[in-house]
């Protein structure tokens, strides 16, 4: 029986019950990563800058082999229209990696929306990624270590280690995760790891032209990524949970969920 069918068969037995927290860490990979004291990595979005461009999801797919033709992305960016009456409008078309060129779309009711102009109290993009959180509720239901928390912060998938089972899917509050299309196993935003220890910025950093997206090293005071964490105008999304997101907003308005 091969490695991945064996864990497939043994997580029935185990399904309702706690794995022992000392299975967990002998198949966990972060047991045999160094710590970088010197690291705690945030990422800072601000909105105010964001005109819904797409350039950072275009680059996202590219740099991570996110085939094109699946509706799955590891970043994407939302249109938000309020109207003078307060009714909140949102859409994402094909992750916004084409822009927004089209009118407004709701996706639930399959049709397109027509808002006057006159009626429209502001208006204004989102973009969206894995929150990295530090109390991560994808990594606490694994139920084979697949994912886990880094020393320095992200959030990443052991594809060796996956099943596939869905649970960090449907755990996670900020729906950042998905199946893999080819793959076949969770897959999400990483901050792009790899690219960051090689002294790189992410590719959505890189890519978009007008500095919305910013990365930063918590642990560095001079860094203007922790100056700006420490304004009172930074939000982060879905407080409530609690799981203490490491993604931060500049001119985050309450119609954002």
């Amino acid at each position: 029986m091969e490695r991945r069918d064996f864990i497939k068969s043994a997580i029935v037995v185990v399904a309702g019950a706690a794995v022992p927290m000392s299975a967990l860490e002998l198949m966990n990979p972060r047991d045999v990563l160094a710590a970088n004291p010197n690291l705690k990595w945030a990422f800072l979005v601000d909105t105010t800058k964001c005109v819904g461009c797409g350039m950072c999801v275009k680059a996202c797919k590219t740099e991570n082999d996110i085939p094109w033709t699946a509706n799955v992305s590891r970043t994407w960016v939302e249109r938000y229209v309020v109207t003078k009456e307060g009714k909140v409008w949102a859409d994402c078309p094909k992750q916004a990696r084409d822009g927004f060129t089209s009118p407004l779309l709701d996706e639930n009711a399959a049709g397109k929306i027509s808002v006057d102009t006159n009626d429209i109290a502001k208006g204004f993009f989102v973009p969206k990624l894995c929150n990295q959180c530090d109390n991560p509720p994808c990594a606490q239901v694994c139920p084979v270590g697949a994912t886990y928390k880094t020393p320095d912060g992200p959030i990443l998938v052991d594809r060796t280690w996956c099943i596939g089972c869905g649970y960090c899917i449907q755990s996670c509050p900020y729906g950042a995760r998905f199946f893999h299309p080819v793959l076949h196993v969770a897959d999400k935003c990483t901050w792009c790891y790899h690219r960051l220890h090689h002294g790189m910025k992410t590719a959505c950093v890189g890519a978009c032209p007008f500095g919305a997206r910013q990365i930063g090293n918590l642990r560095d005071p001079n860094d203007p990524v922790t100056q700006a964490v420490l304004d009172d105008r930074i939000g982060i999304l879905k407080p409530e949970y609690g799981t203490n997101p490491q993604a931060f907003y500049i001119g985050l308005s309450k119609e954002v969920d």
